[in-house]
Formats: C-alpha cells, sequence, structure tokens
C-alpha cells in the first residue's frame, strides 16, 4: 500500500467529516448520511484492489489455486 493512498484516505476523512458536521448543523441529517456513505463507498474501491491482491498472495503461499 503506498503513502499516497493513505494521503488520500486521510483527506477524503477529513473532507467528509466536515461535510457531515455543516449539513448535521443546516438540519440536512439525510444528506450528511448519504455524504458519509459515499466516502466509505469510495474509500473502499480504493482499498479494494489491495484486498485482493493479498488474498491472491496468500492463496499462492498456500499452494492453491486462486479458480477451483
Amino acid at each position: 500500500m503506498s503513502v499516497n493512498l493513505i494521503f488520500k484516505i486521510a483527506a477524503v476523512g477529513i473532507l467528509v467529516s466536515v461535510l457531515g458536521q455543516v449539513l448535521k448543523h443546516s438540519g440536512r441529517e439525510e444528506q450528511a448520511f448519504l455524504t458519509s456513505l459515499a466516502g466509505l463507498l469510495l474509500v473502499l474501491f480504493w482499498i479494494l484492489p489491495y484486498i485482493s491482491d493479498q488474498t491472491a498472495l496468500c492463496s499462492v503461499k498456500e499452494g492453491k489455486d486462486e479458480y477451483p
């Protein structure tokens, strides 16, 4: 995992936190929830390739094929 990805995740977290607070204080709780959900999904899509690479490496180390 690169340091660049960690900084991008931190930036999304800060941005979502600020937007969530602004939206909650203006009475838009639904939009605040959707903003936090969108930030979570964005970060998960960024991390998903790293997770799949790690599971593929674990299966190769154990001597298992990736495709049964």
